[in-house]
């Protein structure tokens, strides 16, 4: 697979490009819309349709005797229909990038961005990017692998799968083309445990999208990460709105209201814990955006990923409102006694639950803290008949709960 450019070479390999006729109905229909002299644009050279009294700028009767004027540089040539057809299909490759962006992609927006996007549209020349698309160029969205690719005729074609089959021939994964069917690939992990966040990076892979044209292909990102590419768009024209902390713990109500009573005004370190905990790479793969205020920056670092976050989404206003009660309640000392090697133990098993590593310490690995044996021998050592850590009960004794 190639990156979004090919090695440098002085001529690059742009395969052979075949000028379809929609292509070519569609320049003439193009050119029907504009008032003659007005040109049609194309990377390297335009093309004008001429009017009867009408010779263009600076043509002579000559070039403009056939209906349309090819300009090249310096060079313009007056052609008519089938021989404008000629001009264009030796110049199929920047005839069709205009058409496929212009036609068939349609309107500037997000869809047009992004796609434009996963090939350096914007920045690398007709002839690099059908060298590179001619081998496949890949980019990274989250934990997808995207390739575009083009066919003889000029269509982008794409194939969306996870990065990690990436490689993997298409008759060993489970092929699709419906962008719909992507739903149900994203609703559960790997361990078939339900994802209450579509970026967490815990998205099973061993599926494909082999073969999509433009608009299923933007479709079926977008389905696997909603808002991604649209929230990307937003930031890369400058228009993304972002909600803060402060704002959007605002606006919550019903049994959400309770999040307000945690900011009493002390600070902004419980918001810090609030994003280490669930806004790090390792458990989402969108770049934080939203901060204390817009006044008040987080400590914590926002992440890395391709995609902005910017707001607060769901799954931290659920798990703040949890951390608002339990953070109301008042600390008490507890004595326990522990071996230093028993201390460090209990630190071993808060990181490797912490981190979702649990599953990757083998059972025979004693000298692992949070290896299972030793966490059991821990709590038979150390839990009492009705699970007290010491012997030593949460609520004192006469003051349990109510």
């Amino acid at each position: 697979m190639s990156d979004v450019t090919p090695a440098a070479t002085d001529e690059p390999a742009v395969p052979d490009i075949d000028l379809p006729s929609d292509a070519f109905d569609a320049v003439l229909d193009a050119l029907a819309d504009r008032e003659a002299g007005d040109p049609l644009r194309f990377e390297g050279f335009s093309v004008v349709r001429s009017g009867e009294d009408d010779k263009g700028d600076g043509a002579s009767a000559e070039d403009t005797a056939g209906g349309y004027v090819l300009v090249d540089g310096d060079r313009r040539t007056g052609l008519s229909e089938r021989e404008l057809h000629e001009a264009l299909a030796e110049r199929a490759p920047a005839v069709t990038d205009w058409y496929v962006f212009e036609r068939v992609v349609g309107e500037f927006g997000p869809r047009r961005a992004f796609l434009r996007w996963l090939e350096d549209a914007d920045g690398a020349t007709v002839a690099a990017r059908y060298a590179a698309l001619a081998e496949g160029i890949e980019r990274a969205w989250g934990e997808l692998t995207i390739t575009a690719t083009v066919t003889d005729r000029g269509e982008r074609r794409y194939d969306v799968r996870h990065a990690d089959d990436d490689g993997v021939p298409i008759d060993e994964l489970d092929a699709y083309d419906d962008p719909l069917d992507a739903r149900d690939l994203v609703t559960l992990d790997e361990k078939g445990r339900y994802r209450p966040l579509k970026t967490a990076p815990s998205l099973a892979g061993g599926w494909a999208f082999p073969d999509l044209g433009p608009r299923d292909a933007y479709e079926t990102v977008e389905t696997i990460y909603p808002a991604t590419v649209a929230n990307w768009h937003r930031e890369r024209e400058g228009e993304l709105d972002v909600n803060h902390w402060r704002e959007t713990m605002a606006r919550q109500s019903g049994i959400y209201g309770v999040v307000k009573t945690w900011d009493r005004g002390e600070g902004h370190e419980h918001v810090d814990w609030v994003a280490e905990a669930c806004c790090d790479d390792s458990q989402c793969l969108k770049r934080r955006e939203w901060q204390y205020d817009d006044e008040t920056d987080l400590d914590v670092d926002g992440g890395d990923g391709v995609f902005p976050c910017r707001e607060p989404c769901s799954v931290v206003v659920s798990a703040a409102r949890k951390w608002t009660r339990l953070e109301s309640e008042q600390p008490r000392t507890y004595e326990f006694e522990l071996t230093p090697s028993e201390k460090e133990q209990v630190e071993d098993i808060i990181d490797a639950v912490a981190d979702g590593r649990i599953d990757e310490i083998r059972e025979a690995d004693t000298k692992e803290g949070a290896n299972r044996y030793r966490t059991r021998f821990l709590r038979a050592k150390l839990f009492d008949d009705e699970g007290n850590l010491g012997g030593v009960p949460t609520e004192p004794e006469g003051d349990g709960e109510e």
